[in-house]
């Protein structure tokens, strides 16, 4: 069924209004891995809240405790839900996203305020959180503004799960899910599929639908040795150093071209048949679209299809940084007395963090052991999550397909996603239905780093997309 005309035109002559609500949204900081940062995060739950209601949702936050990061005990933020609908007659479809964000600040490269929304005169609409995940949560809402602002009746009945804490693991969530999930007259009874626009397409011309995303497993090293930071001109040559400890180890952890040196990680995956090889063939995208997304020609291989494969389904280890060490600017001769190595695997099926994180840490320990050195080393897994494949022949695919068939003109890319939702594994698991994740953004948003931007029409149409796949589902269910 596709949508009706005066919906999609409301989207369009509402265009700047709803830009001018993504402003409000990227104008808080809701870094939910800055201590400093976390009562932005609650407001920025208020702010979801606020707006749920003025639309008419039904709304409820729900306490989901506290959290030891870094030495400081924080309380959680909540989560957001929402219900809007109870038609026997109708599909209940549940709607995931996050409201936090990545940290950015202007000094890292970025071109303007990252909390500022910024529109280029192409259109783009720069800002941290823009196309992760706060333009596509709004998108939501846009949705439902336009259906009561025109009067028009809901295809499906609604419900909402918003989190505060999906770029520090999704601490919390997960728990209470499991605990709804298990009530007969819980948040999610009745749920007949999960929809989640928190990805991206390949590049910046095709839409894709996605039924399949990496897993995560975050580790930090320890290393500490001296009871204050030392003096390298005093002690330097005298002392084990901890942070010369922890590039020693850090540099046995993966190789320049991306191959993992931890013992048994990769030899859980099998290899790709011919069936699975033609798929990644068969996918619009290109080595050319690679280096533009990250702005240089830095690609490992040069084969699209190894590229593709090198995301979607196999395992990588990035290495993100070092913390306690001196990294100001000028000159400072110190000798950390602690420093703390972080780096993440992405797993991809059979891989769980259960079968994954005992092989790091022996390996890590055992290295650090032939170092000789009289630091002290701890490992542990700061959060993790397992990776997630759907059925695409469900009727929930068939609508998302359809849906952006109609507002996009073309068939959608159907791939594995080489990011970490953790979350859809949960919902999928605890609720069993479908999940489904139907993009908003472009391959060259740059969620995570400078300059994240969405574009003006990736919003707009975005919204007409997500508007015309709750008809599409409705469609089926009648």
């Amino acid at each position: 069924m596709p949508a009706p005309d005066k919906f999609l035109g409301y989207v369009d002559e509402n265009a700047d209004k709803f830009i001018q609500l993504l402003k409000e949204a990227v104008a808080i900081p809701s870094i939910s891995g800055d201590p400093a940062h976390r009562e932005d995060v609650f407001k920025m739950a208020t702010f979801m809240e606020k707006q749920l209601k003025a639309l008419g949702v039904t709304t409820k936050t729900v306490d989901l405790g506290t959290e030891e990061l870094e030495g400081h005990t924080l309380k959680l933020p909540p989560a957001v839900l929402g219900r809007i609908g109870d038609d026997p007659k109708k599909k209940t479809i549940l709607i995931y996203g996050h409201f936090d964000v990545q940290p950015a600040n202007q000094s890292d490269g970025w071109d303007t305020d990252p909390f500022t929304l910024t529109i280029q005169e192409n259109g783009q609409l720069v800002g941290r959180g823009s196309s992760d995940d706060k333009g596509p949560i709004l998108g939501w809402l846009n949705v439902i503004e336009a259906h009561k602002s025109l009067g028009l009746e809901l295809p499906v009945n609604l419900r909402f799960c918003f989190e505060g804490m999906e770029e520090s693991g999704s601490v919390g969530l997960d728990e209470f899910i499991s605990s709804e999930a298990a009530k007969s007259d819980g948040w999610f009874s009745g749920v007949d599929a999960v929809c989640i626009s928190d990805n991206y397409w390949l590049n910046t011309r095709t839409p894709v639908v996605t039924y399949g995303l990496r897993g995560l497993s975050y580790f930090m090293i320890t290393i500490s040795g001296p009871a204050r930071d030392l003096h390298s001109g005093v002690f330097g040559g005298m002392v084990h150093e901890p942070m010369t400890d922890l590039i020693a180890v850090m540099s046995k952890l993966v190789t320049p071209d991306g191959t993992i040196l931890i013992p048994g990680v990769k030899d859980m995956i099998a290899a790709a048949d011919e069936k699975e090889v033609a798929i990644y063939d068969a996918l619009d995208y290109s080595i050319a679209d690679v280096e533009q997304a990250v702005g240089g020609q830095v690609v490992i291989s040069s084969d699209k299809t190894r590229a593709l494969m090198s995301r979607m389904r196999e395992p990588s280890l990035s290495i993100h940084g070092i913390e306690g060490a001196f990294y100001g600017a000028g000159a400072k001769t110190v000798i950390p007395a602690k420093v703390i190595g972080k780096f993440s695997i992405r797993l991809v099926p059979p891989q769980t963090p259960q079968n994954i994180d005992p092989l790091v840490i022996s390996y890590v320990e055992a290295e650090f052991a032939k170092l000789n050195s009289k630091n002290k080393i701890h490992v542990e897994n700061q959060h993790s999550g397992k990776p997630w494949l759907e059925d695409i022949d469900h009727w929930n695919y068939a609508a998302a397909i359809k849906a952006t068939e109609a507002v996009y003109k073309k068939q959608p890319d159907l791939t594995r996603e080489g990011g970490s939702i953790p979350v859809t594994l949960t919902f999928a698991e605890s609720l069993g239905v479908n999940v489904l994740l139907l993009p908003m953004g472009r391959g060259d948003d740059g969620a995570h780093s400078t300059n994240e931007k969405l574009d003006r029409s990736n919003y707009i149409e975005g919204t007409k997309l997500l508007g015309t796949y709750l008809y599409e589902v409705g469609a089926i269910a009648t």
